[in-house]
């Protein structure tokens, strides 16, 4: 919750204790004055307003609080907490407004004594609880509190049992002398209804009830978030103000770790923006798609075993697969070992996809980690770059620049950019890039590492 959020809280809450005081005050000095026991009913319920507000005013101090080490989810159930206090007070409320009505219809009690002033101040007090009603219930939608909300309950009430009481006071005017103790007992009716309605939305808080709809346009949310296969389920509770989603996602198995993540973030975003900041809980459960080609079933296998391979091949003969695998280990591992991480790679991907599988699995030594280099000199550069520049002069690449050489303790690392036709394929790019970069190690031998960068015509579309 906000910082003006909380403020506003306050500031209403506030205005409704002097609101509320001074107007129980004024229907109980007048009700005393005349004898009516319908408009003293309606100040001690106005009271019971005062006592409310106040505990709503006190609440709101500590319900905003963030998450501690002892609270988890925040301070948020205090206004539920405290609209169980006040409901409890409605109700003491109501029965003692009932049993004296009934005393007095039974032992007929003298009618109160009419005059205009009670109809003054009653006319008064609907247009003052009409007003904070209005005002509380703003400030409830707008920060989602449950105590603001139980406040505004209270006056809208208020309203109808005011104009109660003014009914019962004509009727008493018109010579009808029950009407003021029916209208006491409407009053205390009215009170009751207000509390069985707010008992209602407070335990179904308080016992996590999942609020209506939040569920399903959580869902909805998450489901919008690209890269998201399908949720597979999802919970939801209010604390205080704040939702609390819990959500079990489905991604697709073959993304990276980065990818997820992003996912993720975007999950938050979209339910944040969605429930004012909700707090989300986002668990991912990798998952096979139907379209998964052969090859990304492979590299997950791979990837879940944590080896390193490449030159992932596969073919389809009809009655079964063939696949081949360039492999990479420690360069220092012995034969026999690298010999069992393949043979076991080999079992895992005959379980996948079948024993009749045709598994070749080539084992390499894995690139070592190049140790830190140092530029070389102008001179080496510019020696290099003319190479470059001659291998590919006369073929579909052209355009070397961007030439960088490092020496290292390996040997030299030599990194380059260079220009392609933009229909060229793949294939064909990459298969002119080896011939320079072969022609490159046979001229200058000790370059251990070539690495280049194909990019279409300038002007192109790229990157």
């Amino acid at each position: 919750m906000s910082q003006s959020a909380t403020s506003r809280k306050t500031r209403v809450a506030s205005i409704s204790v002097v609101a509320s005081a001074a107007m129980a005050t004024a229907k109980l000095v007048v009700g005393v004055a005349i004898g009516s026991l319908a408009l003293i009913s309606e100040a001690l319920h106005s009271s019971v307003d005062v006592i409310a507000t106040i505990i709503t005013w006190l609440v709101v101090q500590v319900s905003d609080r963030p998450a501690d080490e002892e609270h988890h989810y925040g301070h948020g159930k205090l206004e539920s907490i405290s609209a169980l206090g006040v409901i409890a007070l409605l109700y003491v409320l109501a029965g003692g407004i009932l049993v004296e009505s009934y005393g007095r219809l039974r032992e007929g009690a003298p009618p109160p004594t009419i005059s205009v002033i009670p109809f003054v101040v009653l006319v008064v007090d609907i247009a003052v609880n009409f007003w904070r009603a209005r005002a509380l219930h703003r400030a409830a939608r707008d920060t989602k509190s449950q105590a603001l909300e139980a406040d505004a309950l209270h006056f809208a009430s208020d309203v109808l049992g005011s104009i109660a009481v003014i009914i019962g006071l004509g009727l008493t005017g018109l010579g009808f002398g029950w009407g003021d103790s029916a209208a006491a007992v409407a009053v205390a009716i009215m009170i009751a209804l207000l509390g069985l309605r707010l008992a209602r939305r407070t335990l179904e808080t308080l016992i996590d009830r999942a609020p209506e709809g939040v569920a399903e346009q959580a869902a909805a949310a998450i489901r919008s978030v690209p890269g998201v296969v399908d949720v597979e389920r999802l919970r939801a509770r209010m604390v205080g103000s704040t939702h609390f989603i819990d959500a079990i996602v489905q991604v697709p198995r073959t993304y990276p770790i980065d990818r997820v993540n992003e996912i993720k973030e975007r999950a938050q975003s979209v339910v944040a923006k969605a429930f004012d900041g909700a707090d989300l809980t986002f668990t991912a459960v990798p998952v096979a798609r139907n379209n998964e080609t052969v090859r990304e079933r492979i590299m997950v296998i791979a990837r879940n075993s944590g080896l390193a391979i490449h030159h992932v091949t596969v073919h389809d003969l009809g009655d079964k697969l063939t696949v081949s695998i360039d492999l990479e280990v420690d360069g220092d591992m012995p034969i026999v070992a690298a010999h069992d991480v393949a043979h076991w790679l080999e079992r895992n991907i005959r379980e996948e996809f079948g024993e009749d599988v045709e598994v070749d699995i080539h084992i390499e030594p894995l690139e070592p980690e190049l140790p830190h280099g140092i530029d070389a000199p102008p001179d080496r550069v510019k020696a290099v770059t003319e190479a470059l520049t001659r291998f590919a002069a006369g073929g579909e690449i052209h355009d070397i620049h961007k030439v960088r050489v490092r020496n290292t303790d390996s040997g030299e690392i030599v990194n380059f950019h260079c220009r392609a036709a933009p229909t060229m394929s793949v294939i064909k790019v990459h298969e002119h890039v080896d011939e320079i970069e072969r022609n490159l190690r046979r001229a200058f031998p000790s370059v251990k590492r070539v690495i280049s960068h194909a990019e279409p015509p300038r002007g192109a579309n790229q990157s």
